[in-house]
């Protein structure tokens, strides 16, 4: 995940910090050296870097931070206010046209993510309640309609193209097509460039000039680091973007662009890609992202990701079922699937205050051991799964020959289970479940055996 090794550098900084009772001026500016040091490694840039660590040390060293009761606590505080401030302070909203379609214009490098965002933004505004077209205007890129294609299947999300015509003159139609069929968005797939050319920009001038676009929208590749600032700087002068899409924030970058590109261009970082998948795109919160650069974690973000992938209704059925102890097999394996759906392990858990993702390096989703755990319990009959008790020699070799595993998988998972059951009970009766620690094979990164699919 980016800004990994900013987190860990950042917290010892802070470390040393609160070793102290008291702090003098020349313990502050050691600090922000170090958070300097870190900053600059991070890939932000410099003259970034400078104004952020002057106006935290001009905060800082203030009487009511040397003198408070807890310095260090001060100073987290005021680089976690700056570092909000540094990337846009607050959410910066998609713009929706009084009068439909809102028309956002994509644009961007080639290799930034642009088809693929473009297509995810649509697809997140469709669960937003809205109707969205995406628009193929990249004649250029081999197989870029095709893409875009492919994808707005995907999403169930119609896909408006006129083949290797002008993509202004398919800007328009797109639009057209739009207010006739009663879609309220409009996305443009642009083309992209391996570089900023002169043609490039005098297309997508022209495209803008047609279609008055309500937003235009760069999507920058995180990992390309202050490249990344400097692209966005070129399409700002030439396009007057209005906002910008980072890709990549899953990967190991560095993450200096998202610390940069607010300041160096003044225009919001309005929503980040946070993995492969169709619906892996977010709103970008400034704050959130500075609390977990911070290590205080995103318990908002981390709540958000559970109501859009947990069923209501089935949460108050197994909340019922807890409540009457009858916990099942097939609850069971709901809740392994539906915790599956919300992402990596690790990614969850970087969300918690004061987990250190690399901490976690070791912990995954075990895609093999959840495969088997599904086909052995969808081939028990309805009652074996209702009562494992019923499960004897016979009945689980006849599951084993069906699910294609071994008796001796089968007799793992029912004992993964019974201790599942043991805690829900536990948990039921109101009580702090004993050696819950180690029942979960310690998750400071060790590995240990897990429950069905995973691996701690």
């Amino acid at each position: 995940m980016a800004f990994e090794g900013l987190t860990e550098k950042l917290s010892a900084a802070f470390k040393k910090l609160r070793g102290k009772g008291r702090l003098s001026e020349a313990d502050v500016r050691e600090a922000m050296r170090e958070i300097r040091l870190a900053l600059l490694e991070a890939d932000v840039s410099y003259k970034v870097v400078k104004e952020f660590t002057a106006k935290v040390t001009e905060r800082a060293v203030g009487t009511d931070v040397l003198e408070s009761l807890s310095p260090a606590q001060m100073i987290v505080k005021i680089v976690n206010e700056e570092l909000t401030a540094l990337m846009g302070g607050a959410e910066s909203k998609l713009t929706i046209a009084p009068k439909p379609p809102t028309v956002v214009m994509l644009v961007g490098l080639q290799g930034a993510g642009k088809t693929t965002n473009g297509a995810k933004l649509a697809g997140l505004m469709k669960r937003n309640g809205k109707r969205p077209l995406l628009a193929a205007c990249d004649i250029y890129r081999p197989a870029a309609i095709q893409q875009l294609e492919v994808v707005g299947g995907q999403l169930e999300i119609p896909v408006f193209q006129m083949g290797q015509s002008d993509p202004v003159a398919i800007a328009k139609a797109a639009v057209e097509h739009a207010y006739k069929h009663g879609n309220d968005m409009v996305f443009l797939d642009t083309a992209g460039r391996l570089h900023i050319d002169e043609a490039l920009m005098d297309e997508l001038k022209a495209i803008k000039a047609a279609v008055f676009p309500t937003e235009i929208l760069l999507v920058v590749d995180a990992m390309i680091g202050q490249d990344a600032v400097n692209a966005a700087k070129a399409f700002d002068d030439a396009l007057d973007i209005t906002g910008v899409v980072l890709t990549k924030l899953d990967g190991d970058a560095r993450g200096g662009a998202a610390l940069s590109i607010k300041a160096t261009t003044g225009k919001p970082i309005k929503f980040a890609g946070t993995g492969e998948k169709l619906d892996n795109i977010e709103v970008f919160h400034p704050d959130r992202m500075a609390s977990r650069i911070l290590g205080m974690g995103d318990v908002l973000s981390l709540i958000e990701k559970a109501e859009q992938n947990f069923d209501m209704k089935k949460a108050q059925e197994l909340q019922e079922k807890l409540r009457k102890n009858r916990f099942t097999l097939a609850d069971y394996y709901d809740q392994l699937v539906q915790l599956k759906s919300m992402g990596s392990l690790s990614d969850i858990m970087g969300m918690l205050p004061g987990v250190n993702p690399k901490d976690l390096e070791g912990a995954s989703m075990d895609e093999k051991m959840l495969s088997r755990t599904e086909a052995i319990i969808l081939s028990m009959t309805p009652a074996e799964r209702e009562d494992p008790k019923l499960l004897n020699s016979s009945r689980k070799k006849r599951i084993a020959a069906g699910s294609g595993t071994q008796v001796v998988d089968i007799n793992r998972l029912l004992k993964q289970f019974e201790l599942m059951q043991s805690l829900t009970k536990q948990f039921a009766g109101g009580k702090m479940p004993r050696g819950m620690r180690g029942m979960l094979g310690g998750m400071g990164g060790k590995r240990g055996r897990g429950f069905g699919g995973l691996r701690f």
